[in-house]
């Protein structure tokens, strides 16, 4: 049985990770299987990477993939990594890819920028260098049929997920959490997050006058898909877990999209 290591006291305590090396296998692997790598360039000299990959069929799903927007949360980061590694992206899908979006956070290890600011707060009226180069480039792209934000919660009792979904697209989210459970512990606690949850999955409001502060899922949805998910892995177990976790879901959610 798989256990918490009870290490996140007050905040995450668990493992670190060189997001330069991580970020270099993404692009290394991206490169060698024909994806096209931008350089998002902001004024304070960071410099963060998109990746695209038009579909071999035209009319297949397009999926916006993003992790790394806080600093303490290693998992989304490596399993894109491994996910590229091992092809596991079905080539008949257009992807847009963001792997870091907080690459000086992760150099502190806090969910925090450099500066101290929440990136995942800042989708409506952003101030960061970060976010809006992010937004800049989120601007030309063309719309998603889904969208994927990875991410961690360190005192998640076990994997849970968000969907945003307009109500036309057919749900992923039990898919993914029964691909999930069988590699890592499900939080199946009624109320997660101060928000309702049924067997792991927490479907918000996505009503924009809701949150003043928006977090980038909120404005994929308001702008860029009719289909979002937010995948949060338990921080107090093993790195390993953590990303068997997160990529067991993308897995899965892939497979669905192929039927």
């Amino acid at each position: 049985m798989i256990r918490k290591l009870d290490l996140n006291k007050g905040g995450y305590r668990g493992e670190r990770i060189k997001i330069e090396r991580i970020v270099r296998r993404i692009l290394v692997s991206a490169i060698s299987q024909g994806w096209q790598v931008d350089s998002v360039s902001t004024s304070n000299a960071i410099s963060l990477h998109a990746l695209s990959r038009g579909g071999e069929i035209a009319s297949a799903p397009r999926v916006y993939i993003s992790a790394g927007i806080h600093g303490d949360e290693p998992a989304g980061p490596c399993a894109l990594a491994e996910l590229l590694e091992e092809e596991r992206l079905p080539r008949e899908f257009g992807y847009w890819v963001c792997p870091c979006l907080n690459p000086t956070g992760f150099g502190l290890s806090t969910r925090e920028n450099a500066d101290g600011v929440d990136l995942n707060r800042e989708y409506h009226a952003p101030s960061s260098d970060e976010v809006r180069s992010h937004i800049a480039w989120l601007e030309n792209q063309p719309p998603f049929d889904v969208a994927f934000c990875l991410h961690e919660d360190w005192e998640s009792n076990g994997f849970y997920l968000y969907e945003l979904n307009l109500g036309v697209e057919e749900s992923l989210a039990q898919g993914m959490i029964d691909a999930v459970s069988k590699v890592c512990p499900v939080d199946l606690a009624p109320e997660i997050e101060g928000r309702a949850a049924v067997g792991g999955i927490i479907r918000p409001n996505p009503d924009p006058l809701t949150r003043p502060q928006w977090p980038e899922a909120f404005y994929l949805i308001q702008h860029k898909t009719r289909r979002s998910y937010t995948l949060e892995a338990p921080s107090d177990f093993p790195l390993p877990v953590r990303v068997a976790a997160i990529k067991a879901a993308m897995i899965a959610a892939l497979a669905m999209l192929r039927r």
